[in-house]
């Protein structure tokens, strides 16, 4: 089992891991660092636990308002999903006017008339 040494607020912390997870570890450890980081420019030194404390507690903090994001974003897609399936077990009639019948006969008319003028003018 790998043993990686990890920094959190300017001390160095020693920690195994599974073979494999040291870029996890090292992942979660820069996180870790960023608050406690924070934390010492805006406290100053504070005794180990209580940084380590304060740091995960922060990150549990932004943590559960992402998963509050997440949820509220999940709702939106499964209602934006049913949405869609009603609208395609639904779909909208679209009507398309028609030409009426009477019109088409008249524009018929006119075109016999045109050619047969037109075949007048040839001869």
């Amino acid at each position: 089992m790998p043993e990686v040494t990890i920094s959190i607020g300017g001390r160095n912390f020693q920690v195994a891991c599974q073979a494999g997870e040291e870029h996890f570890l090292q992942a979660a450890a820069k996180l870790l660092d960023q608050e406690a980081s924070t934390l010492v420019d805006q406290i100053g030194r504070m005794p180990e636990a209580r940084l380590l404390l304060m740091s995960g507690l922060l990150l549990a903090d932004k943590t559960a308002a992402l998963e509050d994001q997440l949820r509220e974003k999940e709702t939106q897609l499964q209602a934006a999903q049913q949405e869609l399936q009603a609208m395609s077990d639904n779909p909208k009639t679209i009507e398309v006017p028609v030409i009426p019948q009477d019109a088409i006969d008249s524009f018929a008319d006119i075109a016999a008339r045109a050619e047969a003028l037109a075949a007048q003018l040839e001869r």
